[in-house]
């Protein structure tokens, strides 16, 4: 079949779906950057027409990248149900958006068709909808995780307290927990990125979450964001841990930059459902990883392998999916303007990756941010978020003003995320819901001060100091 495509009198050409999926998609600095991204308009459009029009069996015998040189390419490779896949081999990218778009295709169709699915005929799909479409498809899917609660369920959106200190200070930390915790936040994760990778720090900040989560009966988890390797030796000095987090990226060379691999990743989570046996907590389930996600990272890392950083995003995300997270979440701009450079390409890039992820069965979330030099501000992130709550986001960021001190970007604050729950009639996990009811934190879908006083008298024991 030629990759080739007639308009308006002009024969565009492309060399191999690679190119096609570059050149298909939405106008992004980051694909500009790595000179794959399409020319011109006309160029994007016949990029889209060409792939609207190619089987899904051309995803399985072109591979974007080869499977003997890449170990997430031949994950994706043998994962594919052949029975799955079989009735769909002659199915197009086109007619496959117009699938998902049915109204007679629910949660459960999408379900039984997701094992004969790659991540690039995921981002090949989601390439051709409009950022309405992204919403609507997305909203179809529901994603259910336990851990110490559960999250994901109809009408529920989750916020991560993300209480980060310049310094790592675990007072800071703490009361900045609890500054969430009063404002309805926290059901997903309380979840700091640490100030240095030092595993006695990552065990020190861990030890004082599982005290402040136990002495207020919090139903809620835990994860210090240092590398997996660091979380693994606070593992082996005794520290609890609840989440195993990573940053993944999208290709083997990637990953490697990162100092991971699949192997890795795989010992990393059985050492922490091993040590979970020994920990007096009620779980609700035996989902104990967390994955941050975000497109443009193979590029930053020069491993891109000329593919782009949507399609990259997908695989990035399959991977987290083949080790059973509890939360996975796009930290959509991030990286900075070089790869989403401003407002219209941070909103299309967070729809694609929410997307993409439900496709794929994922528990999605996304930080809804921007680094302080990119052309964007609090309304772009307003107007993420209120498209994300509307689609079905499994969670969001709640950060103190929007405006983290340590890693110095902007993103959601614990307001917005109030805000949303309440113009969108969603909620907090069902636990989490129930426990702050009984704090006097929350009423009839509304959050009330009543409460704060009493859980500020109990944690004020808790805080070290």
């Amino acid at each position: 079949m030629e990759l080739a495509c007639t308009l308006r009198s002009t024969r565009h050409v492309f060399r191999d779906l690679r190119e096609v999926l570059a050149k298909a998609g939405e106008e992004k600095s980051g694909d500009e950057l790595a000179g794959i991204a399409a020319s011109s308009e006309s160029e994007r459009v016949a990029a889209k027409m060409v792939l609207a029009d190619i089987p899904l069996s051309r995803f399985v015998d072109d591979p974007v990248i080869d499977p003997s040189t890449d170990e997430l390419s031949a994950l994706f490779a043998n994962r594919i149900d052949p029975g799955v896949f079989a009735p769909m081999r002659s199915t197009t990218v086109g007619e496959l958006r117009e699938w998902l778009l049915d109204d007679s295709t629910g949660p459960a169709e999408i379900s039984s068709a997701r094992p004969g699915l790659t991540p690039e005929m995921v981002a090949g799909v989601v390439k051709l909808m409009a950022n309405k479409e992204l919403a609507f498809v997305a909203s179809k899917v529901r994603v259910v995780t336990r851990c110490r609660n559960t999250m994901g369920e109809p009408g529920v959106m989750g916020v991560r307290i993300q209480p980060n200190h310049p310094s790592d200070d675990l007072g800071g930390i703490l009361a900045s927990t609890l500054d969430g915790l009063m404002l309805g936040s926290g059901d997903a994760v309380i979840g700091v990125n640490p100030a240095t990778d030092d595993t006695d720090r990552t065990g020190e900040i861990l030890i004082g979450l599982e005290k402040l989560i136990n002495g207020l009966e919090i139903p809620t988890q835990h994860c210090c964001l240092s590398h997996v390797t660091t979380q693994l030796a606070a593992l082996e000095k005794g520290a609890p841990i609840d989440l195993l987090f990573q940053s993944v990226a999208g290709t083997q060379a990637a990953n490697s930059s990162f100092g991971i691999n699949m192997a890795l990743l795989r010992e990393g989570r059985e050492r922490v459902l091993e040590a979970r046996a020994t920990r007096d907590v009620a779980w609700k389930g035996a989902q104990c990883t967390y994955f941050e996600t975000g497109q443009g990272s193979a590029l930053s890392a020069g491993a891109h392998h000329g593919v782009d950083q949507l399609t990259l995003e997908a695989r990035a995300q399959a991977l987290a999916g083949a080790l059973d997270p509890f939360l996975v979440n796009s930290v959509v701009g991030f990286i900075g303007p070089e790869y989403l450079a401003d407002e219209r390409q941070i909103i299309r890039a967070g729809l694609e990756d929410h997307c993409v992820g439900k496709l794929l069965g994922l528990p999605m979330g996304i930080d809804i941010c921007h680094t302080n030099h990119a052309r964007a501000d609090q309304n772009s992130l307003d107007n993420l978020l209120l498209l994300l709550a509307s689609a079905g986001v499994n969670f969001v960021m709640g950060v103190p003003c929007g405006d983290d001190v340590m890693l110095n970007y902007q993103s959601t604050s614990h307001h917005d995320a109030a805000l949303a729950r309440r113009m969108f009639g969603l909620s907090p996990a069902p636990e989490f819901h129930a426990w702050l009811e009984g704090r006097g934190l929350f009423r009839d879908g509304c959050l009330i001060e009543s409460g704060r006083r009493g859980l500020l008298a109990q944690a004020g024991k808790l805080l070290p100091g």
